[in-house]
C-alpha cells in the first residue's frame, strides 16, 4: 500500500508546475462538488438547529442533576458492557489471526484459500455489528450473549483485514531463511511470522477493544444488554436524569479504555 502511494507521489512530483496547479484546482473543484451534493442529499438545514435549540435546552434542564443514586443498580450493566468488549475482542482476535494467515498473499498456502479467506473477512466486515446483533438476538434471545457474538464476528472482519496487511508488509527475510533450512510451515509460522508481527497485532487488538467498548453501548438498543439497554429504557420512560447519569458513566468508561489501551500500546510497541 505504501509503495503504491510512493509511486503516485513521485509521478505527481514529475509533473510541470502548470499541470500540478491544474491538478490541484481540479481536485479542489471535485471535492467541493462532492460536498455540495452531500449537502443537498442529506437536506442540511442549519437554521433548524437555531429554531430547535430551546427543545434541546429543555431536555438538558430536565436531565439535571444526574441521578447518581442509580450507580449501584447499574453496576451490572456497566460490567456487562465491559465484558461484551472483552469477549468480542478476544474471540475476534482468535478467529481473525488464522484467517489473516490464509488471506496474506505472501504466506497463504494456496490461492483458493486466499480468496476464500478474503471473501469471509469481507462479509463479516461489510455487515454492521448492529445487524449481526439483531440476527443473534433472534437466534439465542435477549441478553449480553448475542451482543458478544456480534462484536466477535464483526471484529473478525476488521481485525482479519488489518492483520493480513501487517503480515503482507512484514520482513520476509526470517521466513526465507527458515524455509531454506528445511523448516515446516508450522515452524516458519511460529518462529518467523508470529514473532515478526506480534507487537503490531497486539496494538491493533487494543485499538479494536476500544472500538468494541463503544459499539457495545449501541448494541444494547437492540436488546443485547449492557448500558445501552438501560439507556434506551430510561429514554423511553423520559427519565432524563438517569439518562444523564448513564452518559457520564459512558464517558468515564470510554476515557478509561482510551487511556488504558494507549498505555498498553506504549508498553507493547
Amino acid at each position: 500500500m505504501s509503495k503504491v502511494f510512493a509511486v503516485e507521489a513521485s509521478a505527481v512530483s514529475k509533473l510541470s508546475p502548470r499541470r500540478r496547479t491544474l491538478c490541484t484546482v481540479g481536485g479542489v473543484i471535485v471535492l467541493l462538488a462532492l460536498f455540495v451534493q452531500a449537502w443537498i442529499v442529506v437536506q442540511a438545514r442549519p437554521q433548524d438547529l437555531i429554531t430547535g435549540a430551546h427543545g434541546m435546552a429543555d431536555i438538558i434542564s430536565r436531565a439535571m442533576p444526574p441521578a447518581f443514586d442509580q450507580f449501584v443498580p447499574n453496576l451490572r450493566p456497566v460490567l456487562e458492557t465491559i465484558d461484551l468488549a472483552i469477549f468480542g475482542t478476544v474471540f475476534g482476535i482468535l478467529l481473525a489471526f488464522p484467517l489473516a494467515i490464509l488471506a496474506a498473499a505472501n504466506v497463504t498456502p494456496a490461492r483458493p484459500l486466499y480468496y476464500a479467506a478474503r471473501a469471509l473477512i469481507g462479509v463479516t466486515r461489510a455487515v454492521p455489528d448492529l445487524v449481526w446483533a439483531l440476527l443473534f438476538v433472534t437466534a439465542v434471545g435477549l441478553g449480553p450473549f448475542p451482543g458478544a457474538l456480534a462484536l466477535a464476528v464483526h471484529s473478525v472482519g476488521m481485525l482479519g483485514r488489518l492483520f493480513a496487511e501487517v503480515i503482507e508488509d512484514m520482513d520476509m527475510g526470517p521466513v526465507e531463511a527458515l524455509t531454506l533450512t528445511g523448516a515446516g510451515r508450522l515452524q516458519v509460522l511460529s518462529h518467523a511470522v508470529v514473532p515478526g508481527v506480534l507487537p503490531s497485532l497486539l496494538g491493533i487488538g487494543l485499538f479494536r477493544f476500544d472500538e468494541n467498548l463503544r459499539s457495545s453501548l449501541v448494541l444494547g438498543f437492540v436488546g443485547a444488554g449492557g448500558i445501552g439497554f438501560q439507556l434506551l429504557t430510561a429514554m423511553n420512560l423520559f427519565q432524563y436524569q438517569t439518562v444523564s447519569f448513564l452518559l457520564i458513566i459512558t464517558f468515564a468508561l470510554v476515557a478509561c479504555a482510551e487511556r488504558g489501551s494507549a498505555y498498553l500500546r506504549s508498553v507493547v510497541m
